[in-house]
């Protein structure tokens, strides 16, 4: 196991090294000048750990959301937080707002996805606690209801704001500063944490309600702190850089077949799957069609799918 976990961290680095000095243009970290220096510390670096963040906490929601709900189709965007996060984003570029300045569509979307998780999850409450049934139903409806509406909106815009909130929803990453940096490390390493934290109460709930009681867990509570750690790294991740599909879908199966599904082990390594991922995707679509860039959410898509499609088919794939 820990020589496994080894093998995933080592992956991460290379991953995360590889997306930083490839590229369009090639950075020899031996021999920097000022224009390379400039393009490692003030465009590449924030971009990268950026995408490395946000991979780490969608790889992470999707371990713990495919436990708490029992499915192993679910992922961050069932529960329709993206979809609130992206339609905030859009209504303020499309808007042209900028209360906060260049945090203005950040806040927007991390403030959009708390408000969608408190909607989905008073939903999704029942009898003192979060139902896993209700829960996920709610999140089904609420993202085809803001999904509708965002369409509705880009639909009528004619502006150059309509352009941006598309590459937003794909996942854009190329606006990424360091100004951004220090709170999603913030909000996704919280999440990560506190997710980690109830990892023990995650792997008793996957077997069942009654089995978590008999280890003395209180079900409902422990299913709301796991959803509010999601709530937290979904939020921050959307509000760094739009919606990115697929990692928290893909990630935890390919990771659970290496290591087991043992939540302790499960949701970091996730995690550092997810990084890794992203960092690649972002690779790809800045290398692949220069000096034209593909929106990572596109390039996740384009090599989710297929992986996924063919892990379907492996026998016990939908275990959890």
């Amino acid at each position: 196991m820990k020589t496994k976990f080894f093998f995933i961290i080592i992956a991460f680095l290379l991953a995360f090294a590889s997306s930083l000095f490839l590229g369009p243009t090639f950075i020899n970290p031996l021999a920097l000048d000022d224009t390379t220096r400039e393009i490692l510390v003030n465009i590449r670096a924030p971009r990268i750990i950026v995408a490395a963040l946000m991979g780490m906490a969608l790889g992470a929601s999707g371990a713990v959301l495919q436990g708490i709900l029992r499915n192993p189709l679910a992922d961050p965007y069932i529960l329709g937080i993206s979809s609130g996060a992206s339609l905030a984003a859009a209504l303020g570029i499309i808007g042209g707002l900028s209360i906060f300045g260049t945090f203005t569509v950040p806040v927007l979307a991390f403030a959009g996805a708390l408000i969608t998780g408190g909607i989905v999850g008073t939903m999704g409450w029942k009898r003192g606690g979060l139902w896993p049934e209700r829960l996920l139903l709610a999140g089904v409806g609420i993202s085809f209801l803001f999904s509708a509406l965002l369409m509705l909106i880009m639909s009528i815009s004619r502006d150059e704001g309509m352009r941006r909130a598309m590459l937003w929803i794909f996942g854009d990453l190329s606006m990424s500063d360091w100004e951004r940096v220090p709170y999603g490390l913030s909000l996704i390493l919280c999440g990560i944490a506190m997710s980690s934290s109830r990892a023990k109460a995650l792997n008793a709930l996957i077997l069942g309600d009654d089995f978590a009681h008999s280890l003395g867990f209180t079900p409902q509570k422990e299913r709301a702190l796991l959803f509010v750690s999601v709530g937290l790294m979904t939020g921050a991740s959307v509000s760094l850089g739009g919606m990115i599909g697929f990692i928290g879908l893909l990630v935890p199966h390919i990771v659970r077949f290496f290591i087991g599904a043992d939540s302790r082990s499960l949701i970091p390594a996730s995690a550092l799957g997810g990084g890794a991922l992203l960092c690649i995707a972002d690779l790809l679509g800045r290398s692949l069609l220069s000096p034209m860039e593909l929106p990572s959410g596109i390039v996740t898509a384009i090599i989710g799918s297929p992986y996924f499609l063919y892990l379907l088919r492996r026998k016990n794939v939908l275990s959890v």
